[in-house]
């Protein structure tokens, strides 16, 4: 919706390159059937993602399921994931000097005036997200939890400021698990299981900013969405959220799979990789906050929420 209020990108009239053509309109029904893939292997190689991402979900549960038998593939998944997140860090440190080179081309090609809507994009992803922590969240803790939200965005401030300066939810763990049980007074049982797991899958920042940067990437090319669309990178994005590491930048590689879901050209990445750090900045702090607030939600319910540390350390 602010994606759409603040149209980042309407006057760019940028030229869809010939190579990739916009996927066609297709109805809610079908958009879901397509998401079950029928045969996996063909899915990785065309590069299908969100059929990519129903079958490595459905194939984690049967894991799961299966117990100690699935030991064996679980551990060589877990080295294969560690391996792509080095790769995703090598990636990452060499990406700058792209990014100029591409800044540079997209300048030459277009001129500077191409980067003001770019301006609108951070604007738009940093209202969303202050939108999302003070309304959802501030919510979620007052009428979930029936606890005073001042105290709980206080508690975190600490961890907010470290995921905002370092913009990876992993390296702000230990901090955002230190505010968790000192300031919120979260258990440690539950502090120690959920943070790291929300560090992890929880990234509801980065879904966020994936999908403002998808829309503006189709208004700069004049690519009019259609419903199926918009609920594809919805789709997309959620789950596309739950596969970003915890590292900076990464979620800009997450974002070429949406706009790969639906058509949009890939060029368009040139355009969010200049303002990525800062982008990122924000998207870090709202999946750090989300994390402590699941924390607190899940030990108020448990009964592992001691209130006189909630209350006493961080009273008005």
């Amino acid at each position: 919706m602010i994606a759409k209020l603040i149209p980042a990108g309407g006057n760019m009239n940028l030229s869809v390159p010939e190579q990739m053509p916009i996927n066609e309109s297709m109805s809610l029904v079908q958009t879901l059937v397509n998401i079950v893939p029928k045969n996996p292997v063909l899915s990785l190689v065309n590069g299908n993602i969100l059929q990519i991402i129903f079958f490595a979900i459905a194939l984690g549960l049967a894991t799961n399921f299966i117990g100690k038998k699935g030991e064996p593939l679980v551990k060589i998944m877990s080295a294969l994931a560690e391996a792509m997140y080095k790769l995703t860090d090598m990636i990452i440190r060499f990406a700058p000097y792209g990014v100029f080179a591409i800044m540079a081309w997209v300048s030459g090609e277009y001129g500077f005036a191409v980067l003001k809507p770019l301006i609108k994009v951070i604007a738009g992803v940093y209202l969303a997200c202050l939108i999302h922590v003070v309304v959802f969240m501030g919510g979620a803790v007052t009428i979930i939890a029936k606890l005073k939200p001042f105290n709980f965005f206080r508690g975190i401030t600490d961890a907010q400021m470290v995921a905002f300066t370092t913009t990876s939810s992993s390296g702000t763990l230990p901090v955002t698990m230190e505010c968790a049980q000192k300031n919120l007074g979260v258990s440690n049982s539950v502090s120690s299981f959920v943070l790291p797991l929300g560090a992890t899958i929880n990234m509801d920042g980065t879904a966020l900013y994936q999908g403002v940067c998808a829309i503006f990437v189709a208004n700069a090319y004049g690519v009019d969405l259609t419903f199926a669309h918009y609920l594809t990178i919805i789709f997309t994005a959620t789950l596309a959220s739950i596969g970003t590491a915890g590292v900076p930048g990464a979620g800009l590689i997450m974002l070429s799979l949406i706009l790969n879901s639906v058509g949009l050209p890939m060029e368009g990445l040139a355009f969010i990789a200049g303002i990525d750090r800062v982008l990122d900045m924000a998207r870090t702090t709202v999946n750090v906050t989300g994390d402590s607030l699941v924390s607190l939600l899940i030990a108020k319910s448990e009964d592992e929420l001691d209130e006189k540390i909630y209350n006493k350390e961080n009273e008005i």
